[in-house]
């Protein structure tokens, strides 16, 4: 992509970007460990229920509240990728929980593998404290190896008993899972690059989860957030497309890793 390579090349990157996309992680795992949390005595998914090693949403609530402030909450926008991804999460934990360790699976492992290199490019582009605040998402505090853990984890995987028909379906949410990923950054980046009015981006704010995945309608209000003027003009050495290109491949490289369990 043209525009993608561009600011690549400028190396630009802005700690709105930034919060941009730990907003919508936030959404993600907030709704991906709510499913968890529903299933985790479900027997095709117990064996990997790892919610002291893995679990990313009080990680992403203490980053936001360092970014935001106390009243995060009602600051982080949505956008319509994000939403879709979040009603992904929920239609299968309530509806095909079977195929909710593709989505773990990806997003987990997928963190865990480029995290650390995460970590180290947002604490330099954006000039983080060296103290870690912001980038608690990062940490996996009680994964000592992430190698061996990843190898417990596809050992898990493996030990599911599941027929050659769920391991198709599986492999294919495992597909969607990527694919969702790579809708949601593309809505960021758009963000990112798009007009902004007195130094503010506007973006919908998701409602409550309904417990009927059929009932799909979109937010009923619009609430204009985002970087304040100060972080929209802020220019970095490491481009916001370098992050999401690291993060995109670890994803891409654990949803293929799928196909060779």
């Amino acid at each position: 992509n043209t525009e993608f390579m561009r600011n690549f090349q400028k190396g630009q990157v802005s700690l709105g970007d930034f919060k941009l996309v730990m907003s919508s992680l936030y959404y993600i795992y907030e709704a991906l460990e709510e499913e968890i949390e529903r299933n985790k005595e479900h027997p095709a998914f117990t064996p990997v229920y790892f919610p002291v090693e893995l679990h990313r949403r009080a990680a992403l609530e203490e980053d936001l509240q360092y970014f935001y402030g106390p009243s995060w909450k009602q600051e982080i926008p949505c956008p319509e990728a994000t939403r879709r991804y979040v009603e992904r999460l929920h239609h299968v934990g309530q509806q095909e929980p079977e195929l909710l360790v593709a989505h773990a699976y990806t997003r987990y492992l997928g963190d865990l593998s480029g995290g650390q290199v995460q970590k180290k490019i947002s604490q330099k582009a954006l000039h983080l404290p060296a103290s870690g605040e912001g980038l608690a998402f990062f940490s996996f505090d009680a994964v000592s190896s992430a190698t061996k853990f990843k190898q417990l984890y596809r050992s898990r995987m493996n030990s599911i008993e599941m027929d050659d028909s769920t391991k198709v379906r599986i492999l294919a949410e495992a597909k969607t899972a990527f694919l969702l990923n790579i809708k949601v950054f593309e809505a960021l980046q758009e963000l990112a690059s798009g007009p902004a009015q007195n130094g503010h981006v506007t973006v919908e704010k998701p409602e409550p989860w309904k417990q009927d995945f059929s009932e799909t309608n979109g937010p009923t209000s619009t609430k204009k957030n985002g970087p304040k003027e100060s972080e929209k003009q802020l220019t970095m050495g490491v481009p916001f497309l370098l992050w999401v290109l690291i993060f995109s491949v670890a994803v891409l490289a654990v949803a293929v890793g799928l196909y060779t369990l």
